[in-house]
Order: C-alpha cells, then sequence, then structure tokens
C-alpha cells in the first residue's frame, strides 16, 4: 500500500511540475503581446503532448468552448497552433509546435510581420502629407527646414523598418540557426 502511495504522491508532485511549465509558457507569452490565455492554451496543450478539443481545453482551463474557439483561431493565426485531424473523432483537434525555438520564431516573426505593414502604411501616409505642405509651401525657410527634417526623419523610420523586414526573413530562412546555432540538450532523452 505505501508503495502506492508513494507512485501517487511522485506522479501528484511531477503533475504540479507540469503545471509549473504550463505557466510559465504563459507569463512568457506577454513577452510577445499576446494574451494569458494564449499562453495559458499553448502550455497546456504543449504539456498534453497530444492534441485537444475545444471540449477538452475548455475543461482544461474552466473557460466556454466558444472563448476556447476564439483564442484557437488567434493561436493558428499567430501561427502556433494547428487544426489536427485525429483518427475515429469527428471532433476538431488542436496542436501545437512541439519546439520553443520554432514557437519563438513564429510568435517573432509573425508580430512583426504585422508592426512592419502597419508602420510602412503609416510612412507612406505621412510621406503625402509632407508632401501636400510641400506643394502649398511658398517657400518660408522654416516651413522648408522642417518638411527636409521630417522627410529625414520618414528615411530613418524606413530604414529601420526595412532592417527588420531582413531581420524576420533572416529568422525565417533559419539562416539564425547558423549565426546562433541551438544547442540541444541529450538529458531526459531514452536511449
Amino acid at each position: 500500500m505505501s508503495a502506492s502511495r508513494d507512485k501517487k504522491q511522485l506522479l501528484e508532485q511531477l503533475n504540479e511540475t507540469e503545471r509549473q511549465i504550463a505557466d510559465r509558457i504563459s507569463d512568457n507569452m506577454n513577452t510577445f503581446g499576446v494574451s494569458s490565455t494564449v499562453g495559458r492554451l499553448l502550455g497546456i496543450i504543449y504539456m498534453n503532448r497530444e492534441p485537444m478539443t475545444l471540449d477538452d481545453l475548455a475543461e482544461a482551463t474552466g473557460m466556454s468552448k466558444t472563448r476556447m474557439s476564439q483564442v484557437m483561431r488567434q493561436m493558428i493565426s499567430l501561427n502556433i497552433a494547428e487544426k489536427e485531424h485525429v483518427k475515429g473523432s469527428r471532433k476538431e483537434h488542436y496542436n501545437v509546435e512541439n519546439d520553443y525555438v520554432q514557437t519563438f520564431v513564429s510568435l517573432f516573426t509573425t508580430n512583426w510581420r504585422e508592426v512592419i505593414s502597419k508602420n510602412r502604411q503609416f510612412a507612406n501616409k505621412l510621406q503625402r502629407e509632407i508632401d501636400e505642405v510641400a506643394a502649398a509651401s511658398d517657400g518660408s525657410v522654416e516651413v522648408d527646414q522642417k518638411i527636409a527634417e521630417l522627410r529625414k526623419e520618414l528615411d530613418e523610420w524606413v530604414a529601420y523598418y526595412n532592417w527588420i523586414s531582413r531581420l524576420v526573413e533572416f529568422f525565417e530562412s533559419g539562416d539564425i540557426f547558423s549565426a546562433v546555432p541551438i544547442e540541444r540538450s541529450d538529458k531526459g532523452e531514452d536511449t
């Protein structure tokens, strides 16, 4: 009897460790501007080690199935989750990337692509506004000087987002791993 109790206590302790890992994954999502709910589901599915249904997720979180559906759509758009067919089940199952590095790359590149796009559009809008002011200017030295300053600022702005775009491409192409190799641990692996 005491051996099974010890086993039960050990399993409970290991389950608590898994919960702590899932919680930390959730906390880390804030770094990417992702909601804690997205992080929580990522951690839950990751630690489950197999695809989960919306019902499973609702039960695990205590949230509604509708909310789980919304969050899973968000995770799919961030490229950190996908629908997965499970033989013998008619329900939709969801799974997440099992590689922390790939999850980072997906979040990093998806978020920055959106920022780059928005800021390039914004820069174009501001450039048009500056061009309109320049066309309407009567040649005032003060106005022309301000136009030149703002054009220089916008050039630097565009150069910055072009650099970020190249950085995103560096991650997406996998070239980042030549510059910063992943050091994998063999600990805990079965041999």
